[in-house]
C-alpha cells in the first residue's frame, strides 16, 4: 500500500531542510579543501571531542593541505563549520598556562550526525567518482533465495521463529540495497558516457563491447529473475504485517526506549531496513508495477533501450565521416590546444584568425582606482566611465583658455601659524602655574591645562618609574613593590616633575575639572637642569 499525501510543510519543517542543505556548504566554499581536511580528521574518530591544538596535530600527522593552518584561523574554520552544522561544541573541562591557551583549548568540537554523513558520501565521491562500478548482479540470485526461503517459513504452521526471521529480513534488504545501489551507479556512469557524441573509433569500440556484453548480461539476468522475485512477495504480501509485528515484538530496538520524563523530548528514530511496510512497498515496487507508473526493471529496460539508440548514433556519425562527411572534432580540439598554449596576446591574434572577433576598441580613460573591472566583464553590465567633455567633442584631451593661476593659501598657513602659537603659549603659562604652585598644591587652584600637563608628566614618570622588590611585612611571606624616584621633563617648556613614594603621604589637586587625590606619592616640580631657574631649589608636596 502507499502512504497518504502528507500535509503541507510548516516552518519548522523547512527550517529543519534549511539547516540539513546548509550543512552541504562546506564543500563548495573557498576554503573546501581545507574544510574537508578538518572534517576527514573528526571522521576518523567515533564519539570524541577534539580542542583546537589536538586537531591541528591530527592534520599534520595526516599532512593534509590545512596542516599549515595557524591557531587562529583553523579556530575560525571551526566556528564555520559549527554555523553549518556539521560540528558541534561540547564543553570540556581544560588547564591551561595562558588567557590566549585558555580561550583556544575552552571550546572543543565533536562530529554531527549530518556531518558524517555528509562527509562520508563526499569521501565516496572523491574516491570513485569517475570510475565505473560493476553491478553486484550476483545479490539479486541471493535476493530471490532469500525471499522464497522467507515465504516458506512464514507460510509454514507455527511461522518462523522471531530471531531467524529478524536475520533472514536484515540480511535480505542488505543484499538488495547493495544490488540496487550498484545499479544506479553504473547506469549513471552510462549516461556520462552517452553524453559524448565525439567518441573516436578505439573508445566507440570500448563503449560497444561495454554496451552489448555487459549491459546486455545485466538486463538479461534482471529480466529472468524479477518474475521469480514479484511471485515471491506476492506469496509474501499477505504475511508481511504480521512478520514485521512478531519482529518488533522479538527485538524493538531504539524505538523501545521510552521517554523518562515529561518534559524530554521523544527522539526520532531511524528504523533498519526491512523493519517498516514502506521498505517492503520499495522492494516490490522495484520489480512489480504496483502504482501504475512502471516498474524499475522496465526503467531499467528503457535505459538500456536509450544507450543503444546512442551507440547507433555515434555509429552514424562515424560512418558519415568515413563517406567524407568530415567531422571539425580533431581541428577544434587542434584550435583548443593553441590557446592553452599560447600567451594572452597571441590568444587574441589567434582568436582574430579563427572567429573574425577583434577585441574591444579603448579610448585610453582609466577607470576609478577603486573599480577593478575584470577583462571578462561586458560593456553592457559593466561600469560606465565618464569621458571628459574635451576628448569626447574634440577628441583631444589638451585644454583650451588662459592658464588658472596659483592658489594662494598665505592666509591659512598664517592661521595656522596663530593657532600653533596660541598652543604653545597656553602650554608655556600652564608650565609657569605647576612650578609656581610647586609646594603649595593644597591652596591653589590649577586651571584645566596646567592639571593636563601635570597628569601627562605623571603618567611619562611612572611609566618609566623602576620598582624595588621588598620583604612583606606583618609576618606574611607576600612580596611588595616599592617605587623608587621616577622623573619626567618636558625640555621646551623647561619643567621637571619628580615622584617619589612615601607612605602615608597624601596629595590633593584642585582644578577647574574636579579634584585628584594621590595616596602615598609626593611631587616636586621645577626647572630642567637646561633651564635657568626662578625661584631657586624644588620644593616638596605631600
Amino acid at each position: 500500500m502507499k502512504a497518504s499525501a502528507s500535509a503541507a510543510p510548516t516552518a519548522a519543517d523547512e527550517h529543519g531542510a534549511q539547516r540539513r542543505l546548509d550543512a552541504y556548504s562546506y564543500l563548495s566554499a573557498p576554503e573546501r579543501l581545507e574544510h574537508v581536511a578538518i572534517m576527514r580528521v573528526f571522521c576518523g574518530t567515533l564519539l570524541a571531542d577534539l580542542s583546537v591544538s589536538e586537531v591541528m596535530e591530527k592534520l599534520r600527522q595526516a599532512g593534509a593541505r590545512a596542516a599549515g593552518l595557524d591557531a587562529d584561523t583553523l579556530t575560525v574554520r571551526l566556528e564555520q563549520l559549527v554555523r553549518w552544522g556539521n560540528l558541534l561544541r561540547s564543553s570540556h573541562t581544560v588547564k591551561a598556562s595562558s588567557i590566549s591557551e585558555y580561550q583556544r583549548s575552552r571550546a572543543r568540537y565533536q562530529l554531527s550526525k549530518p556531518g558524517e554523513r555528509i562527509q562520508r558520501d563526499a569521501d565516496g565521491v572523491l574516491a570513485q567518482a569517475d570510475a565505473a562500478r560493476e553491478v553486484s548482479n550476483e545479490l539479486l540470485a541471493l535476493v530471490e533465495r532469500g525471499l522464497r526461503e522467507l515465504a516458506e517459513f512464514v507460510t509454514a504452521p507455527g511461522g518462523i521463529e522471531p530471531q531467524d526471521g529478524l536475520e533472514r529480513v536484515s540480511t535480505l534488504f542488505v543484499q538488495f540495497t547493495e544490488f540496487a545501489d550498484s545499479i544506479r551507479d553504473f547506469y549513471a556512469y552510462l549516461g556520462q558516457v552517452l553524453a559524448r557524441y565525439d567518441l573516436d573509433s578505439a573508445e566507440y569500440q570500448g563503449f560497444k563491447e561495454l554496451l552489448l556484453d555487459y549491459v546486455e548480461a545485466i538486463t538479461e539476468d534482471v529480466a529472468f529473475r524479477a518474475p521469480r522475485i514479484s511471485a515471491a512477495l506476492d506469496t509474501l504480501w499477505p504475511h508481511i504485517p504480521g512478520l514485521l509485528a512478531r519482529l518488533d515484538t522479538h527485538a524493538q530496538g531504539l524505538t523501545g526506549l521510552s521517554p523518562q520524563g515529561s518534559g524530554r523530548l521523544e527522539t526520532r528514530v531511524q528504523r533498519s531496513r526491512g523493519r517498516e511496510v514502506a521498505d517492503w512497498e520499495g522492494l516490490r515496487g522495484w520489480f512489480s508495477d504496483t502504482d501504475g507508473q512502471g516498474s524499475q526493471v522496465d526503467q531499467l529496460r528503457d535505459a538500456t533501450l536509450r544507450a543503444l539508440q546512442s551507440l547507433l548514433a555515434n555509429a552514424k556519425r562515424m560512418l558519415r565521416s568515413a563517406t567524407g562527411e568530415m567531422s571539425r572534432r580533431r581541428d577544434l580540439l587542434r584550435l583548443a590546444r593553441w590557446f592553452d598554449e599560447a600567451a594572452p596576446q597571441d590568444a587574441h591574434d589567434i582568436a582574430v584568425a579563427a572567429f573574425g572577433l577583434y577585441g574591444a576598441r579603448h579610448l585610453g580613460v582609466p577607470p576609478a582606482t577603486d573599480e577593478a573591472v575584470p577583462a571578462y566583464t561586458s560593456w553592457w553590465t559593466g561600469p560606465v566611465v565618464e569621458v571628459p567633455v574635451a576628448l569626447r567633442e574634440r577628441g583631444s584631451r589638451a585644454q583650451r583658455g588662459r592658464t588658472s593661476t596659483v592658489e594662494d593659501h598665505s592666509a591659512q598657513k598664517r592661521r595656522l601659524r596663530d593657532a600653533a602659537r596660541e598652543r604653545a603659549a597656553a602650554r608655556a603659562a600652564a608650565a609657569d602655574e605647576l612650578r609656581s604652585a610647586s609646594g603649595r598644591f593644597a591652596e591653589v587652584r590649577l586651571t584645566s591645562a596646567a592639571l593636563g600637563l601635570l597628569l601627562e608628566l605623571l603618567a611619562t614618570a611612572l611609566g618609566n618609574a623602576q620598582l624595588r622588590r621588598r620583604a612583606g611585612t606583618g609576618g606574611k611571606d607576600a612580596t611588595e613593590f616599592d617605587l623608587d624616584q621616577a622623573h619626567s621633563e618636558d625640555a621646551e617648556l623647561g619643567v621637571r616633575l619628580t615622584v617619589r613614594r612615601t607612605a602615608g603621604a597624601r596629595c590633593v589637586l584642585h582644578s577647574a575639572d574636579g579634584d585628584l587625590l594621590l595616596d602615598d606619592l609626593e611631587l616636586d616640580v621645577g626647572r630642567t637642569s637646561s633651564a635657568p631657574a626662578d625661584n631657586g631649589a624644588e620644593v616638596s608636596v605631600s
